[in-house]
């Protein structure tokens, strides 16, 4: 229940001002311990930095523990219009010489042997079924019926699956170029028996069976042909003429068009009715429909008629000497411009292009090299491709290895760039025995080398400083943090100046990271006694690297380049073990290994002192502190809060007195005063 609260009515005094001075007073331990919150969390977020440099450092540490900062290695070759080579931080430090290319590795091609057009040069982004006898060879072998697809995924272990058919609809099993793939790869096609490892039977009603167990969450794709299209049922909900079928370049005379019940079909272009009479009008080429008179929203379309199509096959051959085969059903009203597009796009690995110019068509292997020691490279199947476009007796150019000898031993490559032992040759140009050797030389990359580690250095020189800085800040004691109440009465630039005075030392001569830095000069300091290591270069002062001899540099390293640079020439092996030698002890184990366990600890100290971004006040010290503070503030408030009420009864209790002395006052006097006529 909320004490009434009387201001001054009766005494004329500014209640509320005289219970505000009060409870200044009785607030200045509060004060205190926001005072005291804001320094621990002041406190808090200077470890946080101190951590993010020290993670900073820690990564670049341990990019030092890694050999290939002081592996680096050039490769010099004596002839680059020949050979060239770049070179690895896994490539030793050696010399090949190759004494004879005799053959660059080249890709397998193949080109028409003649011009694919007639007299009317062809368009390759028109149907090929509309512009077919504007080629030379019109043996495309069309077919009468579906090209179909689809993608089973499979929800248990299994052999036997089945594709979704219409009824009415019956799979092509006399058509060879049926794909089937498991998870992308192919399987074998048969009709009849049954299916081996490998292979897959289908039948005419779609039924897969597998010589294999499809295992649960596959997604069986398979590319098939059908007797005859049915497009999906479609119910119009706009009042319209036109129907699009699902399918283009359909066979004239094949189609059975259901128009709400009423059956009608095509003769040539012409939609007719039972009787004989044109309602309508169909582009065979795209598979549109005209009708002449509007049919009503709701109504229900069904389609039934046969698509042109061929297929063809291109055959190319793996690393290892596999057959890879990609098969092609190919709609009639597909250009040849999308056929291209869809072989460059398949995983056969040939890239096809038409010249307007010339009137030809190539393929081409996407990869150089022999890989069928038997035959062509490029092996293509259907009258489309060995007939139409005239690839059936185009002899195969290129496809062969690289043929050279290095160091002594003859030896081949797929490839004209190839990989040895860490280095990358480049073959530029044939040249013979009687022609002067290539030679080329692998050397360690001194100036890399002595960059990467003057690089750490100077990330650890600006790490410890920027430690050493905050360490060694001044602690202004009587600049404590500000109050609400002073924060009022000061400017932006006053609050921040004052601030800045207060958030100074927080961390002075902090223990953590005093000790830490000393045991970080320690590890830099301290020889390394590793058999690995030449006894010369043990310890960081025999490379060129010393501690500043001024104390209030703090330890910062100071690097002699000319001898750092002599001793990664004259033992880089030595230098790289210096820094990154393993061992059970501190004293066997490198500078690099040390420093990244001392940081480590060093992170792990802080952490369990501030936290993290993502800790929470009960997992640190100081945010167990924070919290018996909050703790204290809000007991704080609300003794605050009983301590105003009371001013207030008090004044209020006060104030009442006083309104009843008036009002005995007033009443004395107007008794006397009415008694005096």
């Amino acid at each position: 229940m909320s004490t009434m609260r009387i201001s001054g009515l009766a005494s004329g005094m500014d209640i509320d001002k005289l219970v505000s001075d009060l409870m200044k007073a009785e607030r200045m331990p509060l004060d205190k311990l926001k005072q005291k919150k804001q320094i621990l969390e002041w406190q808090r977020d200077d470890y946080r930095e101190m951590n993010a440099l020290l993670l900073t450092l820690r990564n670049e540490v341990f990019n030092m523990k890694l050999t290939s900062k002081y592996r680096a290695r050039t490769a010099a070759s004596s002839d680059e219009t020949k050979v060239t080579a770049t070179a690895t931080s896994t490539a030793s430090t050696a010399s090949y010489t190759i004494t004879e290319v005799s053959q660059l590795a080249s890709a397998a091609s193949k080109v028409s042997t003649t011009a694919v057009s007639s007299a009317t040069k062809i368009d390759p982004s028109k149907g090929l079924y509309e512009i077919k006898d504007n080629f030379a060879d019109k043996t495309f072998n069309w077919k009468q019926g579906s090209v179909e697809n689809q993608t089973i995924s499979v929800t248990a272990d299994g052999t036997n699956f089945s594709l979704n058919l219409k009824a009415g609809v019956s799979v092509d099993t006399t058509n060879t170029d049926i794909v089937v793939k498991v998870d992308g790869k192919a399987y074998t096609v048969v009709t009849t028996g049954t299916p081996s490892t490998g292979q897959v039977k289908i039948d005419s009603s779609g039924n897969l069976t597998f010589g294999d167990t499809i295992k649960s969450g596959s997604a069986i794709s398979v590319n098939y042909y059908t007797d005859v299209r049915k497009d999906d049922d479609k119910t119009l909900s706009t009042a319209t003429k036109e129907i699009q079928l699902q399918k283009g370049s359909v066979v004239a005379g094949t189609l059975t068009l259901d128009i709400g019940g009423t059956i009608y079909s095509n003769v040539g272009n012409e939609i007719q009715d039972g009787s004989g009479n044109k309602v309508g009008t169909i582009d065979l080429a795209t598979g549109k429909i005209t009708m002449d008179n509007e049919i009503a929203a709701g109504t229900v379309i069904k389609a039934t008629y046969k698509q042109n199509y061929f297929t063809f096959g291109i055959t190319t051959y793996d690393s290892n000497g596999q057959a890879v085969t990609e098969k092609f059903g190919v709609q009639g009203n597909e250009s040849l411009n999308i056929v291209i597009n869809r072989v460059n796009s398949s995983n056969v690995g040939v890239t096809m292009f038409y010249d307007s110019f010339s009137d030809k068509v190539t393929l081409t292997r996407k990869e150089t090299g022999d890989f069928n020691k038997s035959g062509d490279e490029i092996v293509t199947s259907g009258g489309f491709l060995n007939n139409v476009l005239g690839f059936g007796s185009a002899v195969e150019q290129g496809g062969q290895n690289a043929k050279l000898t290095i160091n002594g031993l003859s030896t081949e490559r797929t490839s004209n760039t190839f990989e040895m032992s860490g280095v990358t040759f480049t073959l530029k140009n044939t040249f013979g025995v009687a022609d002067p050797s290539v030679s080329i030389t692998i050397k360690n990359d001194a100036e890399s080398v002595f960059q990467n580690i003057k690089n750490f250095i100077d990330k650890y020189n600006e790490t410890i400083d920027k430690i050493q800085k905050k360490i060694s800040e001044e602690r202004y004691r009587d600049y404590l943090p500000l109050t609400d109440e002073q924060k009022q009465a000061m400017s932006e630039k006053q609050i921040e100046l004052w601030e800045e005075k207060a958030k100074s030392g927080l961390l002075r001569r902090d223990s953590i990271l005093s000790s830490g830095l000393s045991q970080m000069r320690l590890n830099f300091y301290d020889p390394v006694s590793n058999s690995t290591i030449n006894t010369k270069y043990k310890q960081l002062a025999s490379i060129g690297i010393t501690t500043s001899p001024n104390y209030l540099d703090g330890g910062k390293l100071i690097i002699d380049e000319a001898k750092l640079k002599a001793a990664i020439q004259d033992d880089p092996e030595s230098v790289e073990k210096l820094f990154t030698s393993s061992g059970a002890t501190d004293g066997e184990k490198g500078i690099a290994v040390r420093l990244y366990d001392t940081i480590k600890g060093i992170m792990d100290k802080i952490t369990q002192k501030a936290g993290s971004t993502t800790s929470i006040n009960t997992q640190f010290t100081i945010g167990k502190d924070l919290i018996d503070i909050d703790q204290r503030i809000n007991a704080f408030n609300d003794r605050l809060k009983q301590i105003e009420d009371r001013y207030y009864r008090q004044f209020t209790a006060m104030e009442e007195a006083i309104n009843k002395a008036n009002s005995q006052s007033a009443y004395l006097m107007n008794a006397f005063g009415g008694g005096s006529k």
